[in-house]
């Protein structure tokens, strides 16, 4: 598939300021459960149908991975096919396996590698070789898996011709990718594998492993199990709007949708709609219609409208269910009335920037107060008068100052954004159909890469 037209060109994004955005809008598929269809269909015995998967960078990355193991895969615009080569199908690849900035294939890759036969080495670019994998390849180790790294950083060089055994684990801190890891090893690992969690985090694995035939034993509180080793069956998907890509819009239609902003077929998952809640107690205007299936991932539209919102105390057992949109909301925050103050978020320093940080810095940088924590960040409402911003290469960030761009008094420049089409290819075309004023310039430094 020709990507031309989609890829955001090197270089930053200009913001401009805007009246009203209107009209309604298909965000791409969701990235996590497209990662996940992928892994899991692989190593089935039969063929898989994936329809609105989302051909971003990272998701591509996945894909290849896969391919460099022996799995035939086919993509066409949205639609994937995959020949499933069982739970011992998969063979050594020739080489290291890059998976650029994809923090969730490398998590989840362990999980599957670790159990495989052949030595394999998962590597990516500058900015996922600072991600903590210890997380991950410590409780992998207690399941008898060889995994080293560069004190605890990626690249993970995994021994293979291991024997897993299933464990009873409980998380320090609640992660989906590190639940989905053990869980996935636990396919092939001997005995009971237990993931118990502190707090709730995403379940797609969960989901789909269920719809694959594994019976999956639900534990008090967020404990789930499953007994190894077990063969999954292949199943076709339709893979829901990415609630992490719909924030953008959301919050952007809380800021100028003075008719309404309508967002089809959004991902509704109980354990990622926490921003949902944060803005309706903000003062957002957000109804939920039309609520259906994808398998079984429930799907809705979102109405939005502009709102006149008010700043508030998040309550922490929110902020897992909402991990991955702070940055916008964030933005939302500094255009609310009075003080936003977030607790229990330490989390989004590990991401793929210190997102604290670097939310609080650029917000700074265009007039708005904050005062950062050792796990969250204050932020008083006001006006924002535009300026220059760094995302530090940080897709989120990147698109939530684009956002921003829409309540300046000015335009809001954004700096380092190529990695945008490592989730959302086609932000741009979509955000400036629904009247943001967002344009893409190429600079020097971009060119000599």
């Amino acid at each position: 598939m020709d990507h031309t037209s989609q890829i955001t060109p090197p270089g930053g994004f200009i913001s401009r300021p805007v009246k009203s955005i209107s009209g309604e809008l298909t965000v791409p598929g969701d990235k996590s459960i497209s990662h996940r269809a992928l892994l899991l269909s692989a190593i089935c015995e039969g063929h898989s149908n994936l329809r609105g998967f989302l051909d971003s960078d990272d998701c591509l990355a996945t894909m290849n991975a896969l391919r460099s193991m022996g799995v035939h895969i086919t993509l066409e615009s949205t639609d994937v096919r995959i020949i499933g080569v069982g739970p011992k199908g998969l063979t050594a690849p020739t080489e290291s396996l890059d998976l650029g900035n994809a923090g969730t294939a490398m998590r989840l890759l362990a999980g599957m590698l670790s159990a495989q036969s052949f030595d394999s080495v998962l590597t990516g670019d500058e900015s996922l070789k600072t991600r903590p994998m210890k997380r991950v390849t410590e409780p992998l180790g207690q399941m008898g898996a060889l995994i080293d790294t560069v004190e605890g950083l990626p690249p993970l060089s995994i021994q293979g011709g291991q024997n897993l055994r299933g464990i009873d684990y409980t998380l320090p801190i609640a992660s989906a990718q590190v639940k989905s890891a053990l869980l996935i090893a636990g396919l092939w690992a001997n005995g009971r594998t237990t993931v118990r969690s502190p707090g709730i985090s995403r379940d797609h694995t969960e989901r789909m492993l269920a719809t694959m035939g594994v019976n999956l034993l639900k534990g008090s509180g967020q404990d789930v199990s499953l007994d190894g080793p077990v063969v999954i069956k292949a199943r076709d998907h339709v893979i829901p709007g990415d609630f992490s890509s719909a924030a953008f819009f959301i919050v952007a239609g809380l800021l100028a949708a003075r008719k309404g902003l309508l967002i089809r077929n959004v991902g509704m998952n109980p354990t990622r709609t926490g921003l949902l809640t944060i803005l309706r107690k903000m003062g957002g205007s957000i109804d939920v219609i039309n609520r259906r299936e994808f398998g079984t991932e429930p799907v809705a539209d979102l109405l939005v409208r502009k709102s006149k919102l008010q700043g508030i105390k998040v309550e922490p057992n929110l902020v897992p269910l909402a991990i991955d949109e702070f940055p916008v909301l964030f933005v939302a925050a500094a255009c609310a009335d009075g003080f936003t103050t977030v607790t229990g978020a330490q989390e989004l320093r590990y991401k793929e920037s210190d997102r604290l940080h670097v939310m609080s810095e650029g917000l700074r940088e265009l007039g708005i107060k904050t005062k950062e924590t050792v796990d969250g960040i204050v932020i008083v409402g006001g006006s924002l008068r535009g300026g220059c911003v760094d995302s530090h290469g940080d897709h989120r960030v990147a698109m939530s100052f684009a956002v921003a761009g829409i309540a300046s008094q000015d335009i809001v420049q954004v700096k380092r954004t190529d990695e945008v089409s490592t989730s959302f290819p086609n932000f741009l075309s979509l955000a400036n159909s629904s009247g943001l004023a967002i344009e893409a310039y190429v600079t020097t430094e971009s060119l000599k890469g």
